[in-house]
């Protein structure tokens, strides 16, 4: 753990994080000097497309390569489009559910689709299968000479007992619900394209990144700032800071593959959620309230084979919490979007 004296400065304002967030590791720009062509990113205005285009942008400047780095999206938010257009990337409106928009968006040798529907799906599940699955058909079939780095989520697992260290790779799938079936969904769809096209591919079992806006470590520290218990059903969990995400995001250019590759993404600690709360009770000279009885299950991932690849992740778990709690206690902005990680239901 970092000392009083060491530890980086807790971000101040959103440009303050948005620049750390985006900040490329050493080996990012190393590949940027490697990597041929453009960067197109589909799905650029989700939570971690913004930073994760402008790392690609920032490493490829320093590494002195010469490339567009895409954006695309359908940017109802115009304030977002205007702040990625200063950071030099190109942005495109696109709707990528229109087959003929699709078909009209750049060449470029390097895809990273973002694109996917999770908060609604109970609501809304026939918009969640085409977004899950119809999208990324129509995305092969655009690029199908591109390599292509895309997400899915440890969802597609289920629950693992806690002392298990996280599925792996090679587990049984055993999807818990509508959202988890139709991500179970998308990588199929990946990788029959993958296989059929050769497209060499790589799909990132995701969970849970978080900065200071949004995230698992957001909720919980929320809950104790505003005297609300926590429940700790969900008693365990895994988060990775958006940085590392971001970055090995990037590098798992490099590892696509046909058949499709799958590499989960993660961090490497099972965190206890009742400790979590209390830790941020002290963080932020607040008492912390918990409900209810941890389950020996949750949904954990084991991200070694990733760490093989990229390398371990940069921040600590105690970075993010004394982070969180400074931002949280200064009233800083939040994108008010739950993460629901509570939820054993498989319903979102």
């Amino acid at each position: 753990m970092e000392s009083a004296d060491t530890a980086p400065r807790a971000p101040q304002s959103v440009e303050e994080l948005e620049d750390i967030l985006s900040q490329p590791w050493p080996e990012v720009v190393d590949m940027f000097g490697r990597l041929d062509g453009d960067v197109v990113f589909l799905g650029v205005g989700g939570k971690m497309g913004p930073t994760m285009a402008r790392m690609a942008k920032r490493a490829s400047d320093a590494s002195g390569s010469r490339r567009r780095i895409i954006g695309v999206s359908r940017f109802r938010d115009v304030e977002l489009r205007r702040r990625l257009d200063s950071w030099g990337i190109e942005t495109i409106v696109c709707d990528l559910l229109d087959e003929s928009a699709v078909d009209k968006l750049p060449t470029a040798p390097n895809v990273i689709s973002m694109s996917g529907f999770k908060f609604g799906t109970n609501q809304n599940p026939s918009l969640a299968w085409a977004t899950n699955c119809y999208l990324p058909a129509l995305v092969c079939r655009r690029y199908r000479e591109s390599r292509i780095v895309t997400f899915s989520t440890g969802n597609v697992y289920g629950t693992v007992p806690r002392h298990s260290g996280g599925s792996k790779e090679g587990d049984t799938l055993c999807p818990d619900g509508e959202y988890a079936m139709a991500a179970l969904g998308r990588e199929r769809i990946y990788q029959y394209f993958s296989e059929t096209w050769e497209i060499p591919t790589v799909l990132l079992r995701l969970n849970y990144a978080t900065e200071l806006r949004y995230g698992v470590l957001v909720d919980l520290a929320t809950h104790v700032h505003q005297g609300h218990p926590i429940d700790v059903s969900t008693g365990y969990v895994n988060v990775i800071w958006l940085t590392d995400a971001n970055a090995m995001s990037l590098l798992a250019l490099e590892n696509t593959a046909v058949p499709a590759r799958v590499i989960n993404m993660t961090g490497p600690d099972v965190l206890e959620t009742r400790d979590l709360a209390h830790r941020f009770g002290e963080l932020l000279q607040r008492p912390a309230t918990v409900s209810g009885t941890e389950q020996e299950d949750a949904l954990l991932s084991n991200s070694e084979l990733g760490y093989e690849c990229w390398g371990r992740p940069r921040i600590s778990v105690q970075q993010m919490m004394a982070w969180t709690a400074d931002w949280i206690a200064n009233g800083r902005p939040m994108y008010g979007k739950p993460t629901h990680f509570e939820s054993r239901t498989g319903k979102f």
